[in-house]
């Protein structure tokens, strides 16, 4: 009977363009390049002798034997993690902001993925509306913080573009000559005064629907009818539309997802490099 062995590399090559859907967004949070992360996963199926994933020019695909190979992986990894951390002396923080206007719902599924980076290294997450975030990384507070921004800002790796919308439920019906019901999240929201500057500057009336703590709060309040939010089309909720064009309301054209460091130690730094990428994504 043949032994084989599992190089850890190679298997997270193989986890992180699974679930990053490409050799390049793997490469980067591995701190790797593209050519080394694509000969691991040869490898590694070479050992294995199946082929866990379908090459194509602008994404990755898992084949069926890599669908059964991957919550394996998982588990290979997570307990390479805890072997590790048995000798580690103490834990390291990081302390991590991200804005909901930036990452949407989906922040707890991101830090999930991300806690199987390092299981010993203990995160710190604030929540708050990028202009807070800002503030407080500018103190020295945050290690790192994803922002949204909107007009010109200072230094940061720009993670992606995004377009605008104006987002309401396919249910709500225009109403011409009442004041557009808005939705939108706490006052310090840069998109919220830029949303009410936008239609202040075209002459149209609004008023306050709704007001959410949360981006959770607004996706139910749009979904439910009770007015029309501005969001970044990437995160508004899939049951809405986009109403702008049809309501004749303004362009609230675009907006850049940064990211700021300032990480010190190399475990953080890898951190930072894992949450870039997996934004991306």
């Amino acid at each position: 009977m043949i032994s084989l062995a599992l190089d850890v590399e190679a298997v997270a090559s193989f986890l992180q363009a699974a679930e990053l859907t490409s050799f390049t967004r793997a490469a980067e949070a591995l701190g790797s390049t593209q050519s080394l992360v694509s000969t691991r996963i040869k490898r590694l199926e070479t050992t294995l002798g199946k082929p866990l994933l379908q090459r194509h020019p602008r994404l990755v695909r898992l084949t069926p034997d890599g669908e059964r190979f991957l919550p394996a992986a998982r588990e290979f990894l997570a307990a390479h993690g805890r072997a590790l951390a048995a000798f580690t002396e103490e834990p390291e923080h990081i302390a991590i902001g991200i804005s909901e206007q930036a990452a949407g719902p989906d922040i707890p599924h991101l830090l999930a993925r991300l806690a199987a980076h390092d299981p010993s290294l203990v995160v710190n997450l604030r929540i708050e509306p990028s202009s807070l975030l800002e503030s407080a990384f500018e103190a020295g507070e945050l290690d790192a913080v994803l922002i949204r921004r909107i007009g010109a800002g200072k230094t940061g790796e720009v993670l992606r573009e995004d377009v605008f919308g104006w987002f309401a439920s396919p249910a709500l019906l225009p109403q011409p000559e009442a004041p557009l019901p808005m939705i939108s999240l706490l006052a310090e929201c840069g998109l919220r005064r830029h949303a009410i500057e936008t239609l202040t500057r075209n002459g149209r009336p609004w008023r306050e629907a709704f007001i959410g703590g949360g981006m959770a709060a607004v996706a139910a309040a749009v979904s439910g009818g009770l007015g029309v939010s501005p969001l970044a089309t990437r995160i508004a909720p899939r049951d809405a539309v986009d109403i702008g064009v049809a309501w004749g309301l303004p362009l609230l054209g675009r907006s850049q997802v940064v990211l700021r460091s300032q990480a010190a130690s190399v475990r953080a730094r890898g951190f930072v490099r894992e949450l870039a990428a997996a934004f991306r994504s």
